[in-house]
């Protein structure tokens, strides 16, 4: 389904990525609730984040502009997904880590985002998109507290996912990013409902 959903943007197929893009979050979804783990508090708040993803899939790939709700519910899965990361518990040391490695970047990312915003017109999302910023980079931070490489590389593909977003949307529009934020972002849910093996 997520190499569907690749396709139905590269080709600009509404239909089929409108079936395709919710099919594999949903499919994600289905395999993180399948793990052979212990089901306990940070496995079923990873199952309430990928909940709040599908919904977002949902609000983004609307004809009207959801950006917003869309935005909301992100922000949601990143806040549950970092609940998850530290009721599985978490490493003082790897905390104080990912914020040196993680704080520069979300400060370089929002100068940038926030800055062109301002200069475009956009003025209305910078507020949103700034809270956005800072809970997807505790969601980050946590990934790097908890330790688990694959969650880690799940939590930075989804920055770099939400990078191309705001790029495309404010910054400029390349051809390639429509595909690159798919891609990346399915990689990013894959690593996160795989974080806890």
């Amino acid at each position: 389904m997520a190499v569907l959903d690749w396709v139905a943007v590269a080709r600009e197929s509404a239909v089929l990525e409108y079936v395709s893009k919710p099919a594999a979050t949903a499919g994600i979804f289905g395999v993180a609730a399948s793990l052979d783990v212990v089901h306990g508090a940070s496995w079923w708040w990873l199952l309430v984040a990928l909940v709040f993803c599908l919904l977002g899939d949902v609000f983004l790939m609307l004809p009207r502009d959801a950006f917003i709700p869309g935005l909301a519910s992100f922000a949601v899965a990143q806040m549950m997904f970092a609940v998850s990361f530290v009721a599985n518990g978490i490493d003082g040391g790897q905390l104080v880590l990912g914020v040196v490695l993680i704080t520069p970047l979300a400060v370089l990312l929002a100068r940038r985002f926030v800055g062109s915003m301002l200069r475009g017109g956009h003025s209305e999302f910078a507020a949103p998109v700034i809270v956005y910023l800072v809970v997807i980079s505790a969601m980050a931070v946590a990934a790097v507290a908890g330790g688990s490489v694959v969650a880690i590389a799940g939590a930075l593909m989804f920055m770099l996912s939400d990078s191309l977003i705001a790029e495309s949307r404010f910054v400029k529009e390349r051809n390639w990013h429509g595909v690159g934020i798919m891609v990346t972002y399915h990689l990013a849910l894959v690593g996160l409902a795989l974080g806890p093996l």
